[in-house]
């Protein structure tokens, strides 16, 4: 196997001096470079938004895509950078029943007529969703996403480096401190020059080899100094490019916001052009409530209603035993509008049952 054994001892190394240096930190018994309080703040704001940004981004996953497995088969598209195959919504699906029941029961029929004018508002509805999704995917989801798994990888990677660097710095001031401590216990040696010349030898060997350690301590804090600083600068440009990331998410806020309000917009003409459609020449300014329905045969003779008419007050409605009813300008004149409590509806007038 060809590779470098110098390197490699070289790597365990210095992953053995920070593991070293950072249990001694946790034990306290070793001190620690802090970094300055701006440099802090930065880190708790960049964790802040990478942390709301995460849960805003999954639960509006939840809210455009509600169906988890639709969302995991989009995650594996996404992955495979392959485009997402178009997938009808479930407005149009239900329309496209409605229409399909309409073309069986008869499209002349009420039920039948019935069911293409609210099957083919449903489909309307189902692609205005579609579309509402597509844009907000697009405008507001995406960049969430790039956020957090491209600048945020970045930053947190750099994140680790700087730790790492800080790490270094703070095991070559161990180290050079230890060395003069050392120096300093090797030239502070009792006289005994003339007495015990041997030992006087050895610890001058013991001073001069403690120096020269002392000096490559020196050179390795510089060196290590040098790149923790490098280092520190790279991820507080880093960090304070979380303004800007702010910035673009508000924009891919407002975006959403007029995503939804379009959507919500089409939805609302839609749905007002099915109530026209469906209650005909009836006035729009009409609030309906609709009563439930029934068919004649469903009305048994002491069933129907009873209806007594009364002198009509200033406002044109007549009080009926059970009900009020009354008529209003183009209405059709088989059918009544019919009052109980707070219910109002269209009442064919062949459900009623006048006295004489």
């Amino acid at each position: 196997m060809d590779f470098n054994v110098r390197k490699l001892a070289s790597d365990a190394g210095i992953f053995f001096s920070r593991a070293v240096q950072f249990t001694e930190e946790k034990l306290g018994q070793a001190e620690r470079t802090e970094l300055n309080s701006h440099f802090e703040d930065l880190q708790i704001r960049a964790d802040s938004t990478r942390n709301w940004t995460e849960k805003i981004q999954k639960q509006a996953e939840v809210v455009l895509q509600p169906n988890p497995g639709a969302r995991v088969e989009e995650f594996l598209y996404e992955k495979l950078d392959r485009k997402v195959p178009p997938r009808a919504t479930n407005g149009e699906i239900l329309g496209q029943f409605m229409l399909e029941a309409a073309r069986e029961f008869g499209a002349d029929t009420p039920y039948g007529s019935t069911l293409i004018s609210v099957g083919d508002c449903q489909r309307r509805l189902g692609s205005a969703e579609r579309d509402f999704l597509q844009r907000s995917s697009i405008s507001f989801l995406t960049p969430l996403r790039n956020f957090l798994e491209g600048d945020w990888r970045t930053i947190s990677k750099e994140r680790r480096l700087l730790e790492n660097r800080r790490l270094d710095l703070d095991s070559c001031k161990a180290r050079l401190k230890k060395a003069k401590t050392a120096e300093a216990k090797a030239t502070a040696v009792p006289d005994f020059k003339e007495t015990r010349p041997r030992n006087y030898v050895l610890s001058a060997s013991a001073s001069a080899l403690w120096s020269e350690e002392l000096d490559k301590a020196e050179q390795e804090l510089r060196v290590a100094q040098s790149e923790f600083d490098r280092q520190m600068e790279v991820t507080g440009l880093l960090l304070e490019g979380i303004s800007s990331t702010h910035v673009n998410h508000e924009r891919c806020l407002r975006e959403f916001v007029e995503a939804q309000a379009i959507y919500y917009k089409q939805c609302h003409k839609h749905m007002q052009e099915l109530q026209r459609e469906l209650a005909g020449d009836f006035p729009d300014s009409l609030e309906v409530n609709s009563l439930p329905a029934a068919s004649p045969s469903d009305l048994s003779e002491s069933d129907a209603l009873q209806i007594e008419e009364v002198q009509p007050p200033a406002s044109g409605s007549r009080q009926a035993r059970l009900i009020t009813v009354y008529t209003v300008p183009g209405m059709d004149s088989d059918w009544l509008v019919g009052e109980i409590g707070n219910q109002k509806g269209k009442v064919p007038v062949t459900y009623l049952e006048l006295l004489s």
